[in-house]
């Protein structure tokens, strides 16, 4: 199963500051819930993880993250990326396109495109929902991100530790409070219809 989602997302933060972060791989997995870098193997090559949470149930996917191009002229990061999780039964691969674009000089646009395929247990989820939780995750994504790039541009003196308190721990990705939040927005869309 395969979603492709083009997403852009207004940032507080002039367009060199977001790149700054962008083309840092472990602090943009930061960003994404669940997700952490556990090794650098080489300048182009990372490993990590994501967990994710499903009521009682955990599951952790391992993978490989490879830079495919790093552009400073256009502030573009594309990467790839696959995994499996520890029991085998479910796969994912994306490719990631990511740009900043400036829009002036205090404010810049985080602009994405991803092709995200599942398979295994994981596409059981069927593709009526796999858009709308991958936009949800893509949603706790840029709001971390935001949050990183604001801090990155306080003062001096409190920039270490608005950096710090704008990076927690890496939390598992809750399934069950992106499912309720897909669901809310369903029937947000589906009272809005009836209204029309």
């Amino acid at each position: 199963m395969k979603v492709q989602l083009e997403k852009t997302f207004p940032m507080p933060a002039s367009a060199d500051t977001a790149w700054a972060l962008l083309r840092d791989i472990e602090g943009v997995a930061g960003c994404m819930p669940g997700a952490k870098v556990t090794e650098r193997v080489d300048e182009t090559h990372y490993k990590g993880t994501v967990a994710l949470k499903l009521g009682p149930a955990n599951m952790s996917f391992k993978g490989d993250i490879e830079v495919k191009g790093l552009d400073a002229a256009t502030r573009t990061l594309k990467l790839a990326a696959k995994g499996t999780d520890s029991a085998g039964g479910s796969g994912a691969t994306m490719d990631l396109t990511a740009r900043v674009e400036a829009v002036d000089a205090a404010t810049c646009n985080l602009v994405g495109t991803s092709d995200v395929s599942v398979s295994g247990k994981a596409a059981a989820f069927g593709a009526r929902f796999m858009g709308p939780v991958t936009e949800q995750v893509l949603g706790q994504f840029a709001a971390n991100f935001a949050a990183r790039v604001q801090a990155m541009q306080a003062p001096a003196g409190t920039a270490a530790a608005a950096i710090a308190a704008a990076a927690p721990e890496a939390q598992p990705l809750n399934g069950l409070a992106l499912m309720w939040a897909v669901f809310k927005g369903w029937l947000r869309s589906l009272f809005a219809a009836k209204r029309s």
